[in-house]
């Protein structure tokens, strides 16, 4: 019985591109493969010959002499991967599905394909609470900070190995980090156990920072904190975190922002809430009183006559700046009625005066007792 085209197996023209090509054979070897057509008998057979044509067309010589000689180029020998008797050998179909299983999975076990081995591992991202006060907050400032990290080691300029010398390529995976073994239809890659996955072994590891590549070193670092910053802030600094094992790339830093809390103002956003005391007779007076702001300076409000406690009042653009500009915050000032205590003689005797003239002064508390004598009215009806 003659074999069926190669071209015809995989479903694809003779002028197909090697990724259109692949495509098909992943399409194909999903769909025939035995283990999802137990039911059929003649699955296995199909999902060889499959892999027989992939086997050939994925090869750019091989491809070349089947599209010029058929399937007369790999009989008498001129291919030597067919075994007698027909089909290809199990190391050439392990070959050919590994292709396609390391394309679909290869991302998720952290393998890149082609030579070259791993890159060194990149070093971790740090972390680094900023506690900063608000008045710094408000305008913004540089400041020294002291990391602990690891840096790259001096004695061997980051690669492990004494005096520098670059890393060998690890013998038992030819520096690509990991290993493969073949079970059954499936290549199984796995971590290399002599270097780790790194593709790289030191046979002369440093004495300073034996074979890691870094050492532990508090490290300082002159911060740009922006006006503006709130708590949570994150500024990134990139580059500026850990050391990478034996000259990989550094990690960022990470630096999170805290505003301590403030004795006078409250902050919402971009504005500033502070609460003033103003005296009985000022409130009900009225009057000018003079308020801190966040900037150092000094605020003059307007008190209006018959102020109560909690009313506030607005001074613009005495707030905090937005963070990256968009203009800056107001200031409220709330008023805090403050009753006067420990009274002399003479202060008391003109307060209880003054209760007695001020009969209509005090319009919340005569509407108050007026509500509540309806209210007694009602209950006792």
């Amino acid at each position: 019985m003659s074999k069926r085209d190669y071209y015809d197996v995989l479903g694809v023209s003779k002028g197909a591109s090697a990724d259109e090509i692949k495509k098909a054979y992943r399409g194909k070897a999903k769909e025939l493969h035995p283990d999802r057509n137990k039911d059929n008998p003649d699955a296995e057979a199909l999902f060889k010959d499959v892999n027989e044509a992939y086997e050939v067309l994925k090869d750019a010589e091989k491809k070349a002499a089947y599209d010029r000689f058929g399937h007369a180029a790999f009989e008498g020998g001129m291919g030597g991967g067919q075994r007698p008797g027909g089909g290809f050998g199990s190391g050439d179909f392990s070959s050919a599905f590994s292709d396609v299983f390391e394309d679909l999975f290869g991302d998720f076990m952290g393998g890149q394909r082609g030579g070259g081995g791993r890159r060194a591992a990149r070093g971790s991202d740090l972390r680094y609470n900023l506690r900063v006060t608000l008045e710094e907050a408000f305008s913004g400032l540089q400041k020294t900070i002291n990391v602990p990290t690891a840096v790259a080691c001096s004695a061997c300029e980051g690669t492990g190995a004494e005096g520098g010398v670059e890393p060998t390529t690890c013998p038992t995976c030819s520096g690509m980090g990991k290993v493969r073994a073949q079970q059954g239809f499936f290549t199984v890659e796995r971590t290399c156990p002599t270097c780790s996955g790194l593709g790289q072994i030191i046979k002369n590891p440093c004495k300073s920072c034996r074979g890691q590549g870094r050492v532990e070193k508090d490290r300082a670092l002159s911060v740009n904190i922006p006006a503006g910053v709130e708590t949570g802030t994150r500024i990134r600094l990139a580059g500026e975190g850990e050391a990478g094992m034996r000259g990989g790339p550094p990690g960022d830093l990470y630096i999170f922002v805290e505003v301590a809390k403030h004795d006078l103002f409250e902050r919402d956003g971009v504005n500033l809430y502070c609460r003033v005391p103003v005296s009985m007779a000022k409130a009900a007076l009225g009057g000018a009183i003079e308020v801190p702001t966040i900037d150092g300076g000094r605020g003059r409000v307007q008190v209006p006559a018959g102020s109560q406690s909690g009313r506030q009042m607005r001074l613009r653009s005495k707030g905090m700046p937005a963070l990256r500009g968009g203009g800056i915050g107001d200031m409220f000032i709330e008023l805090a009625v403050e009753t006067p205590v420990n009274l002399t003689s003479k202060q008391k005797d003109l307060l209880r005066e003054f209760e007695e003239l001020s009969e209509d002064n005090n319009p919340e508390t005569k509407s108050f007792f007026s509500s509540v004598k309806s209210f007694w009215d009602g209950m006792k009806g």
